[in-house]
C-alpha cells in the first residue's frame, strides 16, 4: 500500500534561526523528505536566515551535513539530493526590525510575490516579537503570508500574553501557526479517526462506560545539552503545559461539527476551561514532581540531574504526575493520570483508555481473572493502536478466559514510510488548514490552568521527590495512583 502524496501551491519558506538545532535536525530533513515524494512544487524556495554571514553554497554544504546525519543513507539518493540542495539559498539578516539584511531578504522574496510565503520562526521566543517586526517593517507580508511558531510561548500567563500581543501586532490571529510537533504523529491523528470515524467507540466514550485515562510521555534520556534551557523551564512547562495538555484535549472533547480549524479548537478549549483547578488545597493530592539522580540507562551509568547541570542545588522538576479532573458530564467522575520525565525506565508516549469493568461476571473462579478492556495508542517509538478484549484460551477441560490484544501496527498495516510530524505540519501551514496548530486563547487557557500548580509548588518551597535514572519515576507518582485502586500502565507493546 502506497500513501498518496497531495501536492501543494508554489511557496517561499523563510527559516528563522536557520542554523540551529532545530533547522538541521527537523526542518530541513523534513522539508527534504516532502521534496523526494513529489510533493513540492519545482519553483518552491527553501530560504534559510540568521544573523551569521554565510554564502549559498555554504549554507548547502551544511544543509548536505544535515541531510546525512538525520536521513537513512538509504533514502539519500544522490540526485534527489543534489535536486533539493538547489532550491535552498541563505541570508545573513539581523532580528532587528532596523538591522542589516531585510533589504536583501525583500528582494529575494520579491521575486516570488505571488507565491505562500511562509516564516518559520525557529528561534527563542525573545525574538518572536522582534522578527515579525522587522518582517512588517519591511513590506514582506502579504495576502498569502504565514508564520509559524514554536514553544515555548511564555514561561506563564503574563509572558505567554506578552509574546501573543507582539506577533498579534503584525499579523492577524488567521495568519500565525502556532507549531505542537506532537499534534503532527499519525497515532494522534488516527485518535480521531478512531473516535468520529466509527462508530464503535463514540457511544462508550464518556464516564458511563469510561474507569480512566492515562498519558504518558517518558523520555530515557537527560537533559544533556538542553539543561541551561531545562532549568529554566522544569517537566510542567517544558511537556505538560504544550503536549500533554493537547493530547488531553484530543481524548476528552466533544465531536466537533465539522473537521475544520475552529470547529476542533473550540471544543479543545471547552476541556481545557473545565479542567479543575489544582491549587494549594489539593497540591498534594493531584500533583507529583520529582528529580532524577545517578542511575543506570540503557545498560550504562548516566549521571543525575544536578552533575548535568553542574550545579549543586535545584529546585527544577525532571519529572511530573498528575490527576486532572474534568467537571463536564461526559467525564464527571473519570480521572485522567498524566506523566513525564527524564530518564525514566523506557522512551515511550501512549494514551490509555481503561473501560470500567464488567458489571457481573458469570463465569467461576477457575475461568481466571477478568482484567479491563484497555485501548491503548503508542505515539512513539513504534506507532501502533492495541485493543484488549477477554476471549476463551483454546482447548478442551472448561471455559478459561485470557486477555488478549488486537493489534495494529502502522508500519506493519500499511508498509510505508510514517512521515515525522514536521513533515505533516509544514505542508499544512502552506494549504492553510489551521486545525493541528495551536489558537492564542487555547495557550492561554492552558496557562490559566499551568499557573496556579506552579504557584503552589512555589509557595510550598518543598523540593522535588528523588527518583533513580532507569525507573518510572518517584514512589509519589505510584501512589498518587494507586490510592485509586489503579496502576501505571507499564507493558511493552
Amino acid at each position: 500500500m502506497t500513501s498518496r502524496i497531495i501536492a501543494v501551491d508554489p511557496f517561499d519558506l523563510v527559516v528563522f534561526g536557520a542554523t540551529g538545532d532545530l533547522a538541521y535536525r527537523k526542518l530541513l530533513p523534513a522539508l527534504y523528505q516532502r521534496h523526494r515524494d513529489g510533493q513540492i512544487p519545482p519553483v518552491a524556495r527553501i530560504i534559510g536566515a540568521s544573523r551569521r554571514p554565510m554564502s549559498d553554497e555554504a549554507y548547502r554544504d551544511a544543509t548536505e551535513k544535515a541531510l546525512a546525519s538525520h536521513v537513512p543513507a538509504a533514502e539519500r539518493e544522490p540526485e534527489t539530493v543534489k535536486s533539493f540542495l538547489e532550491r535552498i539559498s541563505y541570508v545573513a539578516v539581523d532580528a532587528s526590525a532596523d538591522g542589516a539584511g531585510w533589504a536583501d531578504l525583500k528582494a529575494t522574496l520579491d521575486e516570488g510575490a505571488d507565491r505562500i510565503r511562509a516564516f518559520y520562526l525557529a528561534v527563542g521566543p525573545d525574538l518572536f516579537g522582534a522578527i515579525c517586526e522587522g518582517i512588517g517593517a519591511h513590506g514582506l507580508i502579504t495576502e498569502k503570508t504565514r508564520v509559524i511558531i514554536e514553544k515555548p510561548i511564555g514561561k506563564d500567563l503574563a509572558s505567554a500574553r506578552a509574546v501573543n500581543d507582539a506577533i498579534g501586532r503584525v499579523f492577524d490571529e488567521r495568519q500565525i501557526y502556532r507549531i505542537d510537533h506532537y499534534l503532527g504523529k499519525e497515532t494522534v491523528q488516527n485518535l480521531m479517526a478512531l473516535r468520529f470515524g466509527n462508530a464503535l467507540f463514540e457511544p462508550l466514550w464518556n464516564a458511563a462506560h469510561i474507569d480512566h485515562v492515562q498519558i504518558t510521555v517518558a523520555e530515557s534520556l537527560g537533559v544533556e545539552s538542553r539543561a541551561g534551557y531545562y532549568d529554566t523551564a522544569g517537566a510542567l512547562r517544558d511537556m505538560v503545559q504544550n503536549h500533554i495538555l493537547q493530547l488531553l484535549c484530543l481524548v476528552a472533547m466533544e465531536p466537533p461539527s465539522h473537521f475544520d480549524a475552529d470547529a476542533m479548537r473550540d471544543e479543545k478549549l471547552k476541556v481545557l476551561r473545565a479542567l479543575l483547578p489544582i491549587t494549594d488545597d489539593n497540591l498534594d493530592q493531584f500533583t507529583v514532581r520529582g528529580q532524577y539522580r545517578a542511575g543506570a540507562s540503557q545498560g550504562g551509568a548516566v549521571p543525575g540531574y544536578l552533575e548535568e547541570l553542574g550545579r549543586t542545588d535545584s529546585t527544577t522538576e525532571t519529572f511530573v504526575a498528575i490527576k486532572a479532573e474534568i467537571e463536564n458530564w461526559r467525564w464527571a467522575g473519570v480521572p485522567f493520570y498524566i506523566r513525564t520525565g527524564k530518564r525514566l525506565a523506557t522512551r515511550v508516549s501512549e494514551i490509555v483508555v481503561s473501560f470500567k469493568p464488567i458489571p457481573h461476571s458469570i463465569f467461576d473462579s477457575s475461568a481466571g481473572h477478568l482484567t479491563q478492556n484497555q485501548l491503548v495508542m503508542r505515539l512513539q517509538p513504534d506507532e501502533a493502536v492495541r485493543l484488549s478484549l477477554m476471549i476463551k484460551d483454546p482447548g478442551p477441560g472448561g471455559m478459561r478466559l485470557r486477555n488478549v490484544p488486537l493489534d495494529m501496527s502502522f508500519a506493519q498495516a500499511f508498509k510505508v514510510r510514517s512521515p515525522d510530524a514536521y513533515e505533516r505540519l509544514i505542508m499544512d501551514v502552506i494549504r492553510g488548514n489551521a486545525t493541528l496548530f495551536m489558537r492564542r486563547d487555547e495557550v492561554e487557557a492552558a496557562w490559566t490552568w499551568i499557573d496556579p500548580i506552579l504557584g503552589a509548588w512555589e509557595r510550598t518551597a518543598v523540593p522535588p521527590k528523588a527518583y533513580t535514572a532507569g525507573t518510572w519515576g518517584p514512589s509519589a507518582a505510584i501512589a498518587l495512583i494507586e490510592r485509586d485502586g489503579r496502576t501505571w500502565h507499564e507493558e511493552v507493546l
